[in-house]
């Protein structure tokens, strides 16, 4: 049985169109580029299986692509109900690649796609916000002595992923991809920041100059959402946890209040926190009418939608990817996305450029995991310094830039104490 007769797709006859949506961003990732035109020689993957969970759409299947170039055999799924894409799904199929996702599956669906996925017994994963590994320990466990490590791509994954190790109960070691510079000072702040927006004025088309927009969590994605909020015109309030970063949001030109008092003045929220229960009942109670939600969490757990469905004496689907809400005083509040993630179930997700980046080094430490499991232990791991400048490195070659070098004097002077 080949790989498309193994797959469960929604339809096998849209694979040409996902090809072509693939080939544009393949023609956008220069990094991925030159790292397959080594790894497409070397073969370093050769006999070994990858699973993979991340949001199945273009840029995804590029890098699926390359870890099936390097030799590895694939089994993909979606990381999201809402993100995986039919026609995307559909050409992956037909390359070779193992496929197991649709669009919109059930919860049961959603949850046997990742078993088919990790009972191809992998001896490698990458995940994205933890839901392969956390199946993989809770569910089948039989499976766990084939794994020697992976990589994980968000900040949600990587705190279940902690909470895991903690406990004492990770299996193997886990790279924290998140955490690389190149991965949260340019895909969370940049990649997001640009998407997050992408998603919300597609979906809305409505103006965001001189709206009210309240960001809620200012870590490195929220700071890429409040940025692109200001740069589109919009008057801009963040609410947070963390005094530091509070702070910092202060500093940055931003008003700071809590949620229950930003609910009050908002046209437009985005949650960014990876926490639940961040907008509440009594946050929907004093929100203007017309208040638009949106979540870019990786759950769909920070705006409490089964509170607004209890509230609200009417909903209906206003326009694709809008839900809105009555409430009892009359007032109306949309929720996009049904609160998932609005930039990959409302949009196409991060760029191709900056996805390039985060997919590099995905590869690069898959291949880290890879050559070295046997001494990494069963931790949560930091990407090793020389991955993610090397990563770096390639975008700025491929952008044709240059940086200096150091001379010898100059490592030398800073490798002393001593002042002359």
């Amino acid at each position: 049985m080949n790989s498309a007769e193994r797959s469960i797709v929604r339809d096998m006859s849209l694979a040409p169109q996902g090809r072509l949506k693939m080939d544009w961003a393949r023609d956008h990732m220069p990094v991925l580029a030159r790292l397959r035109e080594r790894l497409s020689v070397e073969k370093p993957l050769a006999g070994e299986k990858v699973a993979i969970s991340l949001h199945l759409e273009a840029k995804t299947a590029c890098l699926a692509e390359l870890i099936r170039d390097a030799g590895a055999q694939v089994t993909i799924t979606g990381s999201n109900p809402l993100s995986t894409q039919d026609d995307i799904a559909a050409a992956l199929a037909q390359s070779g690649i193992t496929v197991f996702a649709r669009y919109n599956p059930s919860p049961e669906e959603y949850k046997d796609h990742l078993i088919k996925t990790l009972e191809s017994r992998p001896g490698l994963i990458i995940d994205d916000g933890g839901d392969l590994v956390s199946t993989l320990h809770a569910e089948c466990p039989d499976l766990l002595e084939n794994v020697k490590g992976g990589c994980e791509e968000t900040t949600t994954g990587i705190l279940r992923l902690r909470s895991l190790e903690k406990e004492g109960k990770l299996r193997f070691p886990m790279v924290a991809v998140n955490d690389a510079y190149s991965k949260f000072l340019f895909d969370n702040r940049y990649g997001t920041g640009q998407s997050v927006w992408d998603g919300i004025n597609r979906t809305t088309n409505l103006v965001v100059a001189g709206k009210t927009v309240v960001v809620a969590g200012y870590g490195w994605c929220g700071r890429g959402v409040a940025m692109r909020a200001k740069g589109l015109g919009a008057k801009v309030i963040v609410t947070e946890v963390d005094a530091i970063k509070a702070t910092e949001a202060y500093m940055d030109g931003f008003t700071v209040m809590p949620m229950m008092e930003a609910a009050k003045h908002g046209d437009l929220f985005v949650t960014l926190t990876g926490n639940k229960g961040v907008i509440a009942a009594k946050h929907f109670q004093v929100m203007k009418h017309g208040a638009i939600l949106a979540n870019a969490g990786h759950f769909n757990v920070e705006i409490d939608v089964d509170a607004l469905e209890q509230i609200a004496v009417n909903r209906r689907i206003v326009r694709k990817d809008i839900t809105e809400y009555t409430m009892p005083n009359g007032r109306k509040l949309n929720l996009l996305a049904e609160g998932r993630l609005v930039n990959l179930a409302a949009g196409d997700g991060h760029p191709a450029e900056i996805m390039d980046m985060t997919f590099a080094l995905q590869a690069l430490c898959l291949l880290y995991v890879h050559e070295n499991h046997k001494k990494l232990g069963e931790n949560v791991l930091d990407v090793p310094y020389q991955i993610d400048e090397q990563v770096s490195r390639y975008f700025l070659e491929a952008n044709g830039m240059q940086i200096d070098d150091l001379t010898e004097e100059q490592q030398r002077y800073l490798a002393s104490w001593q002042l002359d």
